[in-house]
């Protein structure tokens, strides 16, 4: 008999040797320290927090294997050995399915020093062409794949690259791009290039509670709107849309994963049409999980066999690599060679061949903003433990304990009439702003900044708003303004947390929500119309209205309340 069963909890799967002491800090140092930075969250001291999630983007507590990994880097500048082995772990993860050749261990045993011909023949100098990842002389002669510091500078290697291609050969056009919803850096950037950005998701799905108050288990919310998709090309001209995006899992549609079924139908409608279909393939391995746990046909699969098929529906990927790829440092743009994307984008001669090549354009911009392409602005240490971190986020036990853990953060704050979007997602927990003030804060008030502000002030949690302030509500259109979501994002950090942080964020947020009626509003003081305004605007805020407070006999707080207060 296996006892442990008996017990009725499950055996811990991992412990951690290193422990980080957290200093004691009063509401009052919060406070000044929160004036001081003009109420910008990311602006504010992480040395004065308990707990930060702001985001899950290289907060990882990477593992003993990549630690491990690291002290066998190459800190070379030209092509290290760590650069063979990210673009092997790629092709393992994203296209070989469990078929995997995983090359870092040669470097693990040794093969590096004792074999120079197998490290030639397999590693250095061996030929692959056809997919994301080029290797030999193909990524030299058709380069697709460009190692970059994180998610953002993919992005925005890719729209510095368009940018004067599609003003050259279509000056003056805009452009218009869908997604099932663009993250925030990715909408930043597509606006910087002068095109517009749209989100296709179901808003209705998203928020939806049924009369009985129980929510409907759902698991793909994050999907797009097939039927909007094909009003807006149509809308639009086929001609006036030369990307297609998908978020997997969909991080402005508060986590959600995206079924295959409905990435097999949008990648349908983009090849009949003619457009390249680009996967934001950040948390990529969540996604994998949800598709695995929740779609029929896939439960028998392995998260590397799921994403094989997913990979294959898409001609271009860019990803920040610091969430799925289990490491503090990372991002990747990849295009399929020879493929749509190539083709589209690449200038030919009469006779067919290629007069500029897409992929040689996109070379030349990296090596001159983040270095020789074989590092990409990343140390021997980061591509290390990057190519280790990826097969770690491949591993289903480790994909379900994040979930969970997710999940169970999401349920106690339901339990407790926090009204946070169900189920979770697999990086976070998603606050529900308009229910959360019962519709009575406007959009201009930014009260869901103000709300993750208070946590900062009162608790020491830093959370991240996702909603009218950060997505730029009051400058969007009123068709845009119907697709932003209105969220405070929990970002879980990957392999940091434990129970007893779940439960000091479920105790905080549940009594804020008792006094969310003492929560200000926020106005903008510097940086309205910048760029991306929320890593970088002023804040001040000031008092709501009678009308605003959900119980009115609760104004008389505000009566005496000066901004000093806050």
């Amino acid at each position: 008999m296996e006892y442990e069963k008996m017990l009725g909890v499950e055996a811990p799967k991992s412990w951690t040797h290193v422990v980080r002491e957290v200093p004691t800090v009063t509401q009052e140092q919060r406070r000044k320290a929160l004036e001081m930075t003009h109420y910008n969250e990311f602006a504010f001291p992480a040395g004065l927090l308990y707990i930060d999630c702001l985001s899950d983007s290289g907060t990882t507590s990477m593992t003993d294997t990549q630690w491990s990994a690291m002290f066998l880097a190459d800190e070379s500048y030209g092509r290290n050995k760590g650069y063979y082995v990210l673009l092997d772990a790629f092709r393992d993860v994203w296209e070989r399915g469990d078929n995997q050749k995983r090359l870092i261990n040669y470097i693990k045993e040794g093969v590096d020093k004792d074999d120079v011909e197998k490290m030639m023949d397999d590693v250095y100098l061996k030929d692959y062409e056809g997919g994301f990842i080029n290797g030999g002389q193909y990524q030299l002669s058709r380069p697709n794949t460009f190692i970059v510091p994180q998610g953002r500078c993919a992005e925005t290697l890719l729209f510095d690259v368009l940018k004067p291609l599609f003003a050259k050969r279509w000056p003056g056009k805009v452009f218009t791009i869908p997604s099932n919803a663009h993250f925030d850096t990715t909408e930043g950037n597509i606006k910087q290039m002068g095109n517009v950005p749209r989100n296709l998701f179901h808003k209705e799905v998203l928020f939806e509670v049924p009369e009985s108050g129980k929510y409907e288990v759902n698991p793909f919310k994050g999907n797009m709107d097939i039927e909007k998709l094909l009003q807006l090309i149509e809308a639009v001209g086929v001609e006036n849309v030369p990307l297609i995006y998908a978020t997997v899992t969909n991080n402005s549609v508060c986590g959600q994963a995206v079924s295959m079924q409905n990435m097999r139908e949008v990648s349908e409608i983009a090849h009949k049409y003619d457009i390249p279909f680009v996967m934001d393939g950040a948390r990529w391995a969540e996604n994998c999980y949800f598709i695995k746990m929740n779609e029929p046909g896939y439960a028998d699969k392995s998260i590397a066999e799921i994403a094989k098929e997913m990979f294959s529906l898409f001609d271009v990927v860019s990803a920040s690599l610091k969430k799925n790829g289990h490491s503090n440092m990372g991002g990747l743009l990849a295009f399929r060679d020879k493929g749509l994307f190539w083709k589209k984008f690449s200038e030919f001669n009469e006779d067919g061949s290629v007069k500029v090549d897409i992929g040689h354009l996109l070379k030349v911009r990296q090596i001159s903003a983040y270095g020789n392409d074989s590092y990409g602005g990343m140390s021997g240490h980061d591509i290390m433990a990057l190519a280790q971190g990826l097969y770690e986020e491949a591993r289903f036990d480790y994909q379900d304990e994040r979930v969970r853990q997710c999940q169970y953060l999401a349920d106690a704050l339901t339990k407790n009439g926090v009204p946070v979007v169900q189920p979770a997602g697999g990086h976070g927990v998603y606050i529900d702003v308009d229910r959360f003030f019962d519709y009575k804060r406007n959009h201009e008030s930014f009260a869901g900044q103000a709300l993750s502000l208070e946590m900062v002030h009162r608790y020491g949690i830093r959370c991240s708003e996702l909603g009218d302030f950060s997505m730029e509500y009051d400058l969007k259109t009123p068709e845009q303004q119907k697709e932003v979501c209105n969220v405070v994002r929990l970002a879980i950090n990957r392999s940091q947390f434990s129970k007893q942080h779940m439960d000091y964020i479920i105790a905080a947020l549940t009594q804020l929500y008792q006094d969310r009626d003492t929560i200000p509003n926020l106005k903008i003081t510097f940086g309205h119309t910048l760029p991306m305004r929320h890593f970088h605007a002023w804040l001040e805020p000031y008092a709501p209205t009678k009308e605003e407070m959900t119980d009115a006999s609760h104004y008389d707080y505000w009566k005496s309340w000066t901004p000093e207060q806050f």
